[in-house]
């Protein structure tokens, strides 16, 4: 660590961690060893995960819970072994509580879908209200939106301050008597912004609204308690996390997942068959329709595995530290933005800026050229961007494997753009 880092408390072993990533010794332009600043779009693959997805195909490759054989069985075992490491991961009460889906669209648009489908008191109908924010990634907007249109229930969200922070204070009209559910994210994948769960979720109980949180952003990042956050519903992807593409995670209350409709049909999710009428496996196998993502599963047990040796709160820990450290250096830098929280305080590790009227794009495309990986454009969150009057931002985005050293690298390639338009 240089002098100028030595302030910096918390930081976890980068030097030993960031071996156990092969893609970060990579290195482009001729050499240039990559500076990789976009988690917040995916995660990079320890070898441990590699190596589990490797023995998987290698050895125990078959489909899950229909096979007598030694291979059958071991491929089951894998699979639910991975349901209870995510259930002890999120500290959720019952393994039947995790539904495996492809990633936490697929996980958002399943709520929208069983309350659309549901009989009362959980059905979304033209005489109900749906409540969200502006700052939500897509994937949290358009399954509402089509519930909407659906069933002619009105959508209704909280806005944003100056500062990129939920404007809460018309909470008692946006959330009322008759809202159904409360979907929000915990922290926000363009802003950074980390949102006032408990005052959300007080309000949504005090109408009988269900609460769905998209955790999409902190659950690589932080600890996740889906019992101390009270929510009905909690979403989150496996490949933000150190997992493989292709597997997400939906939490749900045991009581709801009973009481609530699938949203898919076929293969394993049944009990019984007929022509005339089916009934359905008990949860959450009622709700994974069909063969599952069985590989990306012990992928993602390996991950949270991974992840858990290390200790969410030491991953907590060195993440404030770097984005502290990263949000004091961007400001440094002549005619930069950022858009969202100017601290380090309730904030995620996701930064987004705009630099003079240089576009995103630009910024992006020089950054690359000196090795450095960030993010352009709106993020899949276009109405933050509309809000703050922009069109586009460049996001650079750390996680576990993150240093000092690369914000310092992305400070200087940031006044290498400058130079570079004059």
């Amino acid at each position: 660590m240089t002098s100028a880092h030595q302030g910096l408390t918390g930081l976890l072993d980068t030097e030993a961690i960031r071996k156990d990533f092969p893609l970060l010794d990579r290195t482009v332009h001729d050499g240039k060893k990559i500076v990789y600043l976009d988690s917040a779009a995916t995660s990079q693959k320890p070898r441990q995960v590699l190596d589990a997805l490797n023995a998987y195909y290698e050895r125990h490759n078959a489909n899950v819970h229909r096979g007598v054989y030694t291979v059958a069985e071991e491929a089951t075992a894998l699979y639910e072994g991975a349901r209870d490491k995510v259930a002890a991961f999120i500290n959720a009460p019952s393994r039947n509580e995790v539904i495996f889906t492809k990633n936490a669209s697929e996980s958002l648009n399943l709520v929208a879908n069983m309350l659309g489908w549901a009989e009362e008191p959980y059905r979304v109908d033209h005489e109900t209200e749906i409540a969200i924010t502006e700052m939500e990634h897509h994937s949290n907007i358009v399954p509402w939106q089509l519930l909407s249109q659906r069933t002619g229930a009105k959508l209704k969200w909280f806005g944003l301050t100056d500062d990129g922070r939920l404007d809460l204070s018309n909470i008692d009209e946006v959330i009322t008597e008759k809202t159904k559910i409360v979907s929000f994210t915990l922290v926000s994948n363009l802003l950074g912004t980390q949102n006032p769960v408990e005052t959300i979720v007080r309000r949504a109980q005090e109408v009988g609204a269900l609460v769905c949180i998209d955790a999409s952003q902190a659950a690589p990042h932080q600890v996740l308690d889906v019992q101390a956050l009270q929510a009905d519903f909690v979403a989150f992807t496996g490949h933000k996390m150190c997992a493989p593409t292709g597997i997400g995670v939906l939490w749900g209350r045991q009581e709801l997942l009973e009481d609530l409709p699938p949203f898919l049909g076929g293969g394993e999710m049944i009990e019984t068959v007929s022509m005339h009428s089916s009934t359905y496996a008990p949860a959450p196998h009622k709700f994974e329709a069909g063969t599952p993502p069985i590989a990306q599963a012990v992928g993602l047990g390996a991950a949270v595995d991974y992840l858990s040796a290390i200790g969410m709160e030491n991953i907590a820990r060195h993440e404030h530290a770097i984005t502290e450290y990263a949000v004091r250096r961007l400001q440094e830098v002549p005619d930069l933005r950022i858009i969202g929280p100017t601290t380090a305080e309730d904030r995620g590790a996701a930064i987004s800026f705009t630099l003079g009227d240089i576009h995103p794009h630009d910024v992006g495309q020089v950054l690359d050229e000196q090795g450095i990986a960030v993010r352009v454009g709106h993020h899949c969150a276009r109405p933050v961007c509309l809000r703050y009057g922009i069109p586009a931002t460049t996001r650079a985005s750390f996680y576990l494997y993150s240093t000092p050293a690369e914000v310092d690298a992305l400070v200087e390639g940031l006044e290498h753009v400058r130079n570079f338009f004059g």
